[in-house]
């Protein structure tokens, strides 16, 4: 087991600040319940970084997002023992006759994530969803995403009925590591293969090693940019002990270029990972992004387009949002209380709170 990584020291604001571009990509279909992806960059000596922690996200948990931006940015990632990284398809909560569709903008692949669980649909249209995508692909590897959408009972009657379709795993089929060890446990008893992964239970845990000291995941579903960075997501995934599989958090290619260094620098890498959504995407801020060729990502290092940056440029006002929450990530991070348009406090009281999300949803 390796030691932690010490944290390494942050920029300022300023420096941050002054290089800050706030883009707003459109999506080809809703996803997470959002059309358009908002997100920030910054660049330094080490080439760009992506901060774009969704607009529920509070300061706190806000603030890993920045270090990983900020590690990408400034320090670079550590080294790769692969050249590509083996990717999945991710189909969304559409209909089945949307599904083809979807699927043909990822190209060949031998893994699809389908999301299931939607707010306002049903067990039937996740059946009818997973079903297209195996009449579609039979060999392919299918895995399913309910976000935490089910209960534990609801979470069993649904893997039973999905279960004809052969899935590889079920990524947090609820929303608490009690949950899902008693998931987990009832489908060993019932002699089920299908694995369950944790996704939420990892980065939005205060603790990410707790779901394994539970062993209540059979696997980790690992995003760099909430656990802050790929470095600390290395040594968690050691930490663990478990197999990890590396996913997106809805990035431009920019940010998926820390979660393919991240799949590219793990020893062992037993699923295809969730790094192909730039395909979700009706735009991005590199004239050459990072989409699946052949199931594949390349390991290589991303050009950001001035074109691009200026064609998705956010509206100012959205543009002073995300300035805002840079300002109050970096107080979190540099331990400093700023008051909620980024300035330091001189009160002495901390206005950070959840002011992140006020008014953004």
């Amino acid at each position: 087991m390796t030691p932690p990584h010490p944290a390494p020291p942050i920029p300022s604001l300023e420096e941050l600040a002054i290089s800050a571009r706030v883009v707003s990509i459109p999506m080809r279909v809703k996803f997470r319940g959002v059309l358009e992806r908002e997100s920030l960059l910054v660049r330094g000596p080490a080439g760009w970084g992506e901060f774009c922690p969704f607009l529920e996200y509070d300061d706190a948990e806000s603030a890993p997002w920045l270090a990983s931006a900020i590690e990408a940015a400034w320090f670079g990632f550590p080294s790769a023992v692969r050249t590509r990284v083996p990717v999945n398809a991710t189909v969304p909560a559409v209909g089945p006759d949307a599904v083809e569709g979807v699927l043909s903008r990822f190209g060949a692949v031998g893994a699809v994530k389908v999301k299931v669980a939607e707010k306002g649909q049903s067990l039937a249209d996740d059946v009818a969803r997973v079903g297209e995508v195996r009449r579609l692909l039979p060999d392919a590897d299918i895995k399913v995403d309910a976000n935490g959408g089910w209960e534990v009972g609801e979470a069993l009657v649904a893997l039973d009925a999905l279960s004809r379709f052969d899935l590889q795993y079920v990524e947090q089929p609820v929303a608490d590591i009690p949950g899902l060890r008693a998931v987990r446990l009832e489908l060993r008893r019932r002699g089920e293969s299908v694995l369950v992964a944790a996704d939420e239970s990892v980065r939005r845990q205060e603790d990410p090693l707790l779901v394994a000291r539970e062993d209540a995941a059979d696997l980790l579903v690992i995003k760099a940019p909430p656990l802050g960075g790929v470095r600390r997501s290395l040594d968690i995934i050691d930490r663990a002990g478990l197999p990890a599989v590396v996913s997106s958090a809805l990035d431009t290619s920019v940010g998926i270029r820390a979660g393919v260094a991240l799949a590219a620098a793990l020893p062992d890498l037993p699923y295809a990972c969730g790094l192909a959504t730039v395909s979700l995407m009706a735009g991005d801020v590199a004239d050459a992004p990072l989409v699946a060729q052949d199931g594949h990502l390349p390991v290589r290092d991303v050009a950001v387009s001035e074109e691009k940056l200026q064609r998705f440029a956010a509206a100012p006002a959205r543009r002073q949002r995300w300035l805002d929450r840079l300002g109050r990530a970096h107080a979190v991070l540099a331990g400093v209380e700023r008051d909620s348009f980024g300035r330091e406090n001189d009160t002495g009281k901390s206005h950070s709170g959840n002011t992140g999300s006020t008014g953004e949803r």
